[in-house]
């Protein structure tokens, strides 16, 4: 039997191979994706039966289920889904464009960019009363503007005669110091309840999340996650070397400034509502590599899975293992993450 079939779309305008085996792994994680779903919905410091939740999804239920799992739990759920998915196929964005496994958001700064950029927007738009002035939907704006300047500053100071990986990674890590830096700034000057308020958003937490903000990043989020599959035979070609790829036809300088845009997009979007939800983006991708290979078309929707599932994972756990406190979702992924990026540094190090 063939590994891989030829699939055509929109009337033989766009065409794909598909993966037969990554395709069975990707059903498998959308499952498992499903199955963390309802234990989310299910558990907290009001337990609900599994039954009780699944008869809940489709109408069914008492009125104080729907108020559970529809007013309580389930937009911070599809908040923590949309943030770990936009964070995971960012960062196989760029790690599949700068061929450098130690790249990700929060490792080159984007996330701090996209941090300091939108506690700027707090400080400034909000007056005494802690009230916002202009819209939220300018927020997400914010954030894809100060991701952009994040990296626009790594991409020019790691330049000499090409990107050395780790040169990209240590000019990354002072480009996010800097960031953190103003975001400390910000919330110094500003009023004491900002500054706690964002140290904890700093964090990345979905606690408080409503569905106003649910709406506003889900059409953002999917449509950039759309194109970033639809854009995927670039990340595939570069992966190659730039010679290869422009012996091959491609435009990579042009191709290459729009995964950027999409990155600092996606970043933008879920740092806007989640904060800066860290080492997502670092661990999904390398997660689905080991599951799916690193074809790009597989690769990124295997990703955002697996970043979906993470932080879901973790911000259940911080909402139920320390009951009645509540742990923000990137303390668990930074636990994680952090030992796993030393463990990645020391490898490209010794190879």
């Amino acid at each position: 039997m063939k590994r891989y079939e030829t699939r055509r779309l929109f009337g033989d305008q766009f065409s794909f191979l598909m993966d037969k085996q990554a395709a069975k792994k990707i059903t498998l994680l959308f499952f498992g994706l499903i199955i963390v779903f309802v234990m989310s919905a299910a558990l907290g410091d009001i337990k609900l039966n599994l039954l009780t939740v699944l008869q809940t999804f489709v109408g069914g239920g008492t009125d104080f289920d729907q108020l559970v799992v529809y007013s309580f739990r389930m937009p911070r759920m599809l908040m923590a889904l949309l943030a770990g998915m936009s964070l995971a196929a960012a960062g196989s964005i760029l790690q599949g464009m700068v061929r450098n496994p130690l790249a990700s958001p929060d490792i080159i700064g984007l996330t701090a960019g996209a941090s300091a950029a939108v506690v700027g927007f707090l400080a400034i738009f909000s007056n005494e009363s802690n009230i916002l002035t202009v819209s939220i939907h300018w927020q997400p704006l914010a954030a894809f503007l100060g991701a952009s300047l994040a990296a626009l500053a790594v991409y020019l100071f790691a330049w000499k005669d090409g990107i050395s990986p780790v040169r990209l990674v240590l000019i990354g890590i002072g480009i996010a110091a800097v960031m953190q830096a103003i975001t400390t700034l910000l919330m110094i000057v500003g009023p004491i309840h900002h500054a706690a308020k964002a140290n904890i958003w700093i964090t990345g937490t979905v606690n408080g999340v409503n569905w106003r903000e649910v709406t506003i990043l889900a059409p953002w989020a999917i449509t950039l996650l759309i194109i970033a599959w639809l854009l995927s035979r670039h990340v595939n070609i570069q992966e190659l070397g730039d010679e290869l790829a422009i012996n091959a036809g491609a435009k990579v300088e042009w191709q290459r400034f729009l995964l950027i845009l999409l990155a600092t997009g996606l970043v933008g979007g879920a740092v806007a509502f989640a904060g800066g939800i860290g080492f997502v983006g670092l661990m999904a991708p390398h997660m689905a590599r080991r599951i799916v290979g690193s074809s790009f078309g597989a690769l990124l929707p295997a990703s955002a899975l697996i970043g979906g599932m993470l932080v879901m994972v973790a911000d259940l756990i911080g909402r139920t293992l320390f009951l009645p406190l509540e742990v923000p979702a990137g303390v668990f992924t930074a636990g994680i993450g952090a030992p796993y990026f030393i463990y990645l540094l020391f490898r490209t190090k010794q190879s």
